[in-house]
């Protein structure tokens, strides 16, 4: 029998919409408001909201409000461009926050 691996994969806290894999994970000591988040280098199944400069506590950057495809609740952000260098490597990846995402797979 061929071993069949299920990817572990990252839901929607409210519909359970597969929106991030777990091998995406950049860094998981991220703080949002509300507090812990990961940082993914992808996600899918979302909506991505206006584009706005944001003072968060790495300083001011671009972000877009991202939305569940299915339900539209937020889940987090996209960082659309950092304005300090240091901070760059940040473009065109997501923050999720952990309460609104729920594991599955694991």
């Amino acid at each position: 029998m061929a071993d069949v691996s299920v990817p572990r994969i990252y839901s929607c806290y409210n519909c359970r919409n597969p929106v991030a894999r777990h091998d995406d994970i950049i860094s998981k000591n991220f703080q949002s408001s509300h507090g812990r988040a990961f940082l993914f280098s992808h996600a899918m199944n979302i909506l991505e909201g206006k584009k706005e400069n944001r003072q968060l506590m790495t300083g001011l950057h671009v972000v877009a409000d991202v939305y569940c495809k299915d339900c539209r609740k937020v889940l987090g952000w996209k960082y659309e461009k950092a304005y300090e260098e240091a901070q760059k490597y940040k473009e065109g990846k997501f923050v999720l926050e952990k309460f609104k995402i729920m594991k599955e797979n694991f």
